[in-house]
């Protein structure tokens, strides 16, 4: 019997991937202050610990492009962080224009509300919820 009929070869399903701490996604940020807001409101709103903060890039919006963020449970494509705190997924496709992302909240006379500063961004649309890059 030779060594090549000997070996195992098992596959193992592919889990939730983490960020890679060296990679382009480390790059995502959470201020303090956003990631005290969050998790006010996943205790205001009952959200189950097993859920993580899902962030996304949407098509749409009058600039072609808009953050979408949502409590969700990741999947075996997302990739998975814990970001100053919070447990964060998102889906390659919007991973590759959200690196150097840094996620605020910010409250002043125009209202209070998580700002997104991203240095792909090439324009913005007048109303602050739309880019393009």
């Amino acid at each position: 019997m030779s060594e090549l009929a000997t070996e195992n070869h098992t596959h193992t399903p592919t889990p939730i991937v983490p960020f890679d701490a060296e990679g382009p996604e480390s790059m995502v940020k959470i201020t303090a202050q956003a990631a005290v807001k969050i998790n006010e409101i996943r205790d205001a709103e009952g959200i189950e610990g097993n859920m993580a903060l899902r962030l996304r890039v949407v098509g749409g919006g009058c600039a072609g492009f808009s953050y979408d963020l949502y409590f969700d449970e990741g999947t075996e494509v997302d990739r998975a962080i814990d970001i100053a705190g919070v447990k964060v997924v998102v889906d390659e496709m919007s991973l590759m224009y959200l690196v150097g992302v840094e996620i605020d909240y910010v409250e002043g006379l125009q209202g209070a509300g998580f700002k997104f500063n991203n240095p792909n961004v090439k324009s913005t649309c007048g109303c602050g919820s739309s880019f393009s890059v």
